[in-house]
Formats: C-alpha cells, sequence, structure tokens
C-alpha cells in the first residue's frame, strides 16, 4: 500500500466501516504511523470529502455529510451481494430505463471487468418475477462461483441433494443463472460425464481448483437451464396440445418439457416434474386447448385441481 491514494481510499473504507476510529487505530490497520494515517485523511479532504474528527475519549474520524455523498468503497464478494439482493428483490431492476435498474448498472460498472461481466450475465438472464418463498443463496459461494466462471477456473464443491444426501464433485463452471427465483450454476460435472445445474443454495462449500478448462461455443445458459428443469425429474408429464407447432413455439415455457410435431393442427409436449401440482397449475395458462394423455401423477393433480375451481366458481347461475 505504497501509493498515497491507495493508502487513502483504504482509510476512507476503514472511515465508513467503524465510524468513530482513532487515529491509532486507522494507523494500525493501515499498517503505518499516526502521521501517515492524518495525511491519508488530509488527502480525503483535499479532494473534498467530508471527513469529520471529534476530540476526546469517545471521539475518532466520521464520515459526515456533504453536498455529495462520499464515495463507496466495495469488495467484489460484497458488490455481487448487492447485485443478488436488488435482483431478488425488484422485477424490474434487468430495465436500464428504471430507477432501480440504473442504480444497478452503476454498481455493476464498477465492479472489476472479469466479475463485471458475470454479474451483468446474471442480471440479464434473472426470471422476471422473484419468488419469494425461494431460498437465498450464501454471497460469497456465490461470488466464488461467478468468478471460477470469469477465470474459467475448475471448482471442487460440496453439495447436498434433495434428499440430504451428500457428495463431493469436480465441476468445470459456465454460468450463473437467476430463474424462477432460484440460483444455479450451469456446469460440465467430471463425475457423471454430462452437463449438469446445481441449485447455488444446496452448496455448502467450493473450492476453485488450479486447472484451467475451455467453456463450450455458442452457450446460451439460460436455455441451457430451462431444458434441465425440463426433464430427469420423478413424474412424466405427455400432453397433446390441439394447435399447430409453429403457433406454439416461444409460447410454451421450456421448463414444462420439449413440443414435438404431431399433424397439421396439434402437436405433443414431452416433460418432466417433480411437483405436479405447480406444473398443473402452469398447464392452465396454455394458450390452447390440450389432453394429458402420460403420467398418472400429473392427471390426479390436474382433476384435483379442476373440481376445487369448479367448487369455488359455485353453481352456474339460472
Amino acid at each position: 500500500m505504497e501509493s498515497p491514494a491507495s493508502r487513502a481510499l483504504l482509510a476512507l473504507e476503514l472511515v465508513q466501516a467503524s465510524p468513530g476510529i482513532t487515529a491509532d487505530r486507522l494507523a494500525a490497520r493501515l499498517g503505518v504511523s499516526e502521521r501517515a494515517a492524518r495525511r491519508s485523511i488530509a488527502v480525503l479532504r483535499d479532494a473534498g470529502i467530508p471527513i469529520e474528527s471529534v476530540r476526546g475519549p469517545y471521539g475518532g474520524y466520521r464520515v459526515g455529510r456533504g453536498l455529495r455523498p462520499p464515495p463507496l468503497t466495495f469488495t467484489a464478494a460484497e458488490a455481487l451481494a448487492l447485485v443478488m439482493a436488488v435482483l431478488d428483490g425488484h422485477h424490474d431492476a434487468g430495465d436500464p430505463a428504471s430507477p432501480v435498474g440504473a442504480a444497478l448498472g452503476k454498481l455493476v460498472r464498477a465492479l472489476p471487468e472479469q466479475v463485471a461481466a458475470q454479474a451483468d450475465a446474471v442480471r440479464r438472464a434473472t426470471a422476471p418475477a422473484p419468488d419469494r418463498a425461494a431460498a437465498r443463496p450464501d454471497p460469497q459461494i456465490t461470488a466464488t462461483l461467478v468468478q471460477a466462471c470469469a477465470d474459467l477456473r475448475r471448482l471442487r464443491l460440496v453439495y447436498r441433494g434433495e434428499s440430504g444426501s451428500q457428495w463431493d464433485a469436480e465441476v468445470d463452471p459456465w454460468a450463473v443463472v437467476v430463474r424462477h427465483g432460484r440460483w444455479y450454476l450451469i456446469c460440465w460435472s467430471h463425475a457423471s460425464g454430462a452437463r449438469r445445474a446445481y441449485r447455488v443454495d444446496r452448496m455448502l462449500d467450493v473450492a476453485p481448483l488450479d486447472t484451467r478448462f475451455d467453456p463450450p461455443t455458442s452457450f446460451d445458459p439460460v436455455a441451457v437451464l430451462e431444458e434441465h428443469l425440463a426433464v430427469g425429474w420423478e413424474y412424466t408429464a405427455e400432453l397433446v396440445l390441439h394447435r399447430p407447432l409453429g403457433e406454439l413455439s416461444g409460447r410454451v415455457p421450456a421448463a414444462l418439457g420439449r413440443l414435438e410435431p404431431l399433424d397439421d393442427a396439434s402437436c405433443r409436449l414431452v416433460g418432466s416434474t417433480g411437483n405436479p401440482w405447480w406444473y398443473a397449475e402452469q398447464l392452465a395458462a396454455l394458450p390452447c386447448d390440450f389432453r394429458i394423455v402420460g403420467g398418472p401423477e400429473l392427471r390426479h393433480t390436474a382433476r384435483a385441481i379442476g373440481r376445487r375451481l369448479l367448487d369455488a366458481a359455485g353453481p352456474a347461475p339460472v
């Protein structure tokens, strides 16, 4: 920390983090003499930053209030945690024309270039409406994942599955994506030799390794995640949609499954789910008539939801 400007910025961060910090404590944290610490405070004041000092046993330095707010300093992990919090709480955080989106853009631009690229990718890939019931991932783990994606470094992670079982895995981290109110790591798993999507909130620990990797070309992380969310679940689903495939392309959520053509007037939707109730509720929003032809759990759930809605509507008026 030889540069006076660098020392002054670190002094500002320490004063912001510990209002009332004394000159001797500030000097100890900076690793310099009290005289050098006071010079750092003078540099900040010369730059127009309102650093106040209070004498006495309970005095010290603190940032005062001026016409302009003083500059803020964040670590990469702190800045990414703020990005995560904003994305989690505001559906318009991805819109640069909104006040929240504009403020978030300024924060992203203040991040180191590699971390900023990943944070901005996370920002663009968020779901339009956050799920307030979703589990929140650990910011430090998320920051490590984002940095590993930027540095193209392999990771060793400790993961806890939905059943509670725990295992270690070595992965090549490709991207961190927010979808449907949850945070996922899209990666290549070396243990299974396949592409995987792991929920970040279920990661207990992550550690970067020295091994580098080459990322895939023409990679769309959001599309990959949507495909992953639609397959491999416990309960199967198969439907016939009474509308041509061309009219439904882009209008049926990819998380529900894969569309296949049947004839000129209909197509097939094939997928799976771990929650038949959620899946049946999504079907109610499909832009066409349909029939469930496969998946006994889904058919049972759809009937139960249908009966509930009919009971709620009451008898038809005479």
